[in-house]
């Protein structure tokens, strides 16, 4: 068992634990800010968003999707879809990911065979 606290992780994304079959992050989106380019991908792991505090709009596979708190919103993108997520509330977008298997390294730069 790892217990982690979330609260000191709230930066732009941090990897929060791995193992060997699955990862953890916290990512925060200020007002406006998107996650980097659209084409953002993970060929061979799947991403389960979860949406902790605030708004925003999910763009995968050139469909968009609203995901907010109050929706209770997790979204799954599978392995190879094109994605981009933009914070379009006044608040941070604060979203806890899970990566499977692990696609980033400790210091949050994707795997190689994840680019």
């Amino acid at each position: 068992m790892k217990h982690i606290r979330t609260e000191s992780k709230l930066g732009f994304f941090k990897i929060l634990s791995s193992s060997r079959n699955v990862q953890s992050a916290m990512m925060v989106l200020q007002s406006g800010q998107s996650t980097g380019e659209p084409q953002n991908e993970h060929p061979r792991s799947e991403q389960w968003l979860f949406v902790v505090s605030g708004r925003g709009r999910a763009l995968v596979n050139q469909r968009r999707i609203t995901i907010r708190d109050n929706y209770n919103s997790l979204l799954r993108i599978d392995p190879g879809e094109i994605h981009q997520i933009t914070n379009t509330g006044r608040r941070p977008l604060v979203t806890l990911n899970f990566y499977a298997p692990p696609a980033y390294r400790k210091n949050g730069e994707p795997k190689k065979q994840n680019r």
